[in-house]
């Protein structure tokens, strides 16, 4: 853990209400957070002042909650650190509410620090008071609703409670909230108070960098070796979802050849574009060869959860497993199927170190099979289309690819070649909201010196349009790419009602939208190509400096088109004349 710049926590503060903000910050700081998002607010003052003054916390700052809880999500991801958002009160804490949901769901350590009135000042008409204790209900780990500060409250208090909370975050991976109360006065008076009585009792904890108290923790691997040994002399499958560190995403890789077993990995899985992967494994589902051989598999081992593969998933439930095991370090159920025989609650890393060494020989004839269908990908993947674009994506971009939900994810798990340089691929798939897609992919792109990319759709990126603002901050690269089909095109593909304006009123809900001129509201370089040819001049110019903002404008109906024709020819359905 990084010893703060100071050890020595100053005994002056400008009022009571900055001591116990500016004993929190620090103690959060001891924790291992080293950045802070903050939106603007007059209640969170003492928060606020106490975060900009600590010399070891990144602070970041955007005007809209919603967004700037997504902002954490993405920090917070990308760093594999806790991040605090401090907001003032009212809804500015509720407008958080998505982002806490997603962060609950991938296990994610944010720390919510909301500023909030004393009790007095609730259901009497007190301007900006609602009542947020518990305001985010089952979606986090831990909550606290702190009294105001007071004098006869010990500062060990505080601070224990801080450590107790974290501790339990990192046991079980989530959001925590912490509910600030304060009362008047909230900023700075002519002078100075001296808290060196009220902190005397802290001792060493003043000049130190520790926490103050210590919560040891541990994963204890489950004993399976022995049931291991039986399990790996089987025909076997490896399956992985959602997997943030690339590393141990390697390991898996390497386990699969061991094994001899074939590779199905999801986009989220750092491994998707992978020389080893079954990268076509999705429409190669189509094809009645590749899911009989895939069928004469017996054991399933998968490394993560949530998978995008609506095709993969329903193989997974329908097959009759002789065993099926889980590795997840989220202690979640994680099996909408109920398939799952064993759960081993740890990182691919862990399980993997404990193996005994079980190689096999391949038993799967597979990739010639996904060959046949790879061969149609790189055929019909070349027009200037969402499915086109979304191909070449995943050959062009580099460092940072973030996908936003709806078909943007489907499309980008689905296609795509091998790659021999790494790409780090997000997705917010806890959820799988359309909200605060931009945000999270800004976060990202703050925790590496390399260029990002996000692909989103046009409606996901009105709803976050907003966090447009945030993108001139970026000090790196950043590209995003607005697939505008105007509306929910996904609705083609669902068994939406065809009859009368159904579909298009109520469930695609055209906009007639485009985003020229949000890009110049918002200072961003902007492209609209209108072929494969200058899309590949507009983002490659893109990757090499600056924000730039580039929108494929397709045919609503295009993309469905596109699928059904692609998968009617992998499996072998004459075309109609």
């Amino acid at each position: 853990m990084t010893a703060p710049v100071s050890t020595d926590f100053a005994l002056q503060h400008a009022t009571f209400n900055h001591v116990w903000a500016a004993l929190m910050l620090e103690e959060l700081y001891r924790l291992g957070v080293h950045d802070v998002v903050l939106a603007p607010g007059s209640r969170s003052s003492p928060l606020t002042m106490a975060a900009s003054e600590h010399a070891g916390l990144r602070c970041h700052c955007h005007f809209d909650e919603r967004g700037l809880g997504f902002m954490a999500l993405g920090i917070a991801r990308g760093s594999q650190r806790p991040v605090v958002i401090i907001t003032t009160s009212g809804t500015a804490v509720a407008n958080l509410y998505p982002a806490v949901v997603e962060a609950k769901l991938l296990g994610v350590p944010l720390i919510v620090l909301s500023a909030d009135r004393p009790i007095e000042l609730l259901d009497n008409g007190s301007n900006q008071a609602i009542d947020q204790r518990d305001i985010f209900s089952r979606h986090t780990i831990a909550h606290h609703d702190l009294p105001p500060p007071d004098a006869e409250i010990k500062a060990a208090f505080l601070l224990s409670t801080l450590d107790q909370a974290v501790d339990q975050q990192r046991c079980t991976p989530g959001p925590i909230h912490i509910n600030c109360r304060y009362r008047e006065p909230l900023y700075p008076g002519s002078c100075l108070m001296d808290a060196g009585d009220y902190l005397a009792p802290l001792g060493s904890w003043l000049t130190t960098s520790k926490p103050w108290s210590d919560w040891p923790t541990g994963i204890v691997m489950p004993a399976f070796k022995d049931d291991w040994k039986a399990f790996a002399q089987e025909r076997g499958l490896i399956v992985v979802g959602s997997v943030d560190d690339y590393q141990q995403a390697q390991q898996i890789v390497e386990l699969a050849k061991q094994l001899g077993w074939p590779l199905l990995a999801d986009i989220q899985s750092q491994i998707h574009f992978d020389p080893h992967n079954l990268i076509h494994f999705d429409l190669a589902l189509h094809d009645e060869r590749f899911s009989i051989e895939l069928a004469k598999a017996e054991v399933l081992l998968q490394f993560g959860g949530r998978l995008i593969s609506k095709r993969l998933t329903q193989f997974i439930a329908q097959h009759p497993w002789q065993d099926v095991w889980l590795v997840e370090p989220l202690p979640q159920r994680l099996d909408p199927d109920y398939c799952v025989k064993r759960r081993l609650v740890c990182s691919p890393a862990d399980f993997i170190a404990d193996l005994p060494n079980s190689e096999q020989s391949p038993w799967h004839q597979l990739e010639s099979l996904q060959r046949h269908t790879s061969r149609f990908v790189e055929e019909r993947c070349t027009a200037f289309s969402e499915v086109g674009v979304c191909h070449l994506l995943a050959q062009l971009a580099e460092g940072q690819l973030f996908i936003g939900n709806s078909l943007p994810a489907r499309l980008m798990n689905m296609l795509g070649t091998h790659r021999q340089t790494p790409l780090r691929v997000f997705a917010n798939r806890g959820a799988s909201g359309i909200d605060g897609l931009i945000a999270t992919a800004f976060g990202l792109s703050c925790t590496r010196s390399e260029p990002t990319t996000i692909v989103l759709g046009d409606t996901s990126a009105l709803h976050d349009i907003n966090s447009l603002a945030l993108l001139k901050q970026a000090a790196q690269p950043l590209v995003v790419v607005i697939l505008n089909n105007d509306g929910g095109s996904i609705f083609h593909m669902l068994p939406v009602p065809k009859e009368s304006d159904l579909l298009a009123r109520y469930y695609r809900q055209p906009h007639g939208l485009h985003f020229e001129h949000a890009a110049k509201m918002f200072g961003l370089s902007y492209f609209a190509p209108g072929s494969m040819d200058t899309f590949i001049a507009a983002y490659t110019q893109a990757l090499q400096a600056g924000v730039t903002l580039i929108e494929i404008n397709v045919p609503h109906q295009q993309v469905a088109d596109d699928l059904k024709s692609l998968g009617e020819e992998i499996r072998g359905v004459p075309r109609e004349r």
